[in-house]
């Protein structure tokens, strides 16, 4: 009977499996289309296998993987080629079934990344404000104001968007 030894692409699987649709998510969230985003996560993981960087834990894990993916989002959003394109209405949204839901994510897509990442990284994966300082390399004094000037933005928009 032979026995398997467990090899590194069953652990960079496992890790793939753990936490691309998270890192996908993340870049959806910074970049807005769904090809730049699978890219983004795809050069995240190819940056974890060249790196190899050691982990204390898997949550010491996740939190450089996001702020890899983030970093990575940041840098593709600097490049000239993106700010000259021109967006289709429609295209490649987050879509969700709800259309309140729908509504909000938009909402949510349409702050400035700064108010737009740690939003997300608060309220859909649930990190605490210190950890999303770590993630983002901020301080917490920063994350707390952009967490309340998002909220302005986006109680403004919902505001302005309901009849008076």
């Amino acid at each position: 009977m032979q026995r398997s030894m467990p090899q590194r692409g069953d652990h960079m699987m496992k890790v793939y499996e753990t936490y691309a649709d998270t890192l996908f998510r993340i870049a959806m969230v910074h970049l807005g289309r769904r090809e730049d985003a699978e890219e983004a996560t795809q050069d995240t993981f190819i940056k974890l296998m060249e790196k190899a960087p050691t982990f204390n834990d898997a949550e010491h894990q996740k939190a450089w993987l996001i702020r890899v993916i983030t970093n990575h989002c940041k840098s593709l959003l600097g490049k000239g080629w993106r700010k000259r394109e021109v967006k289709l209405e429609g295209a490649d949204s987050l879509t969700t079934d709800n259309p309140e839901d729908q509504a909000l994510i938009e909402l949510v897509l349409s702050l400035p990344v700064k108010y737009r990442s740690v939003v997300h990284l608060y309220y859909y994966e649930d990190y605490p404000i210190r950890e999303i300082g770590e993630i983002l390399q901020i301080s917490e004094s920063a994350v707390k104001m952009r967490l309340k000037r998002g909220r302005q933005l986006l109680k403004l928009e919902l505001e302005g968007a309901e009849p008076q």
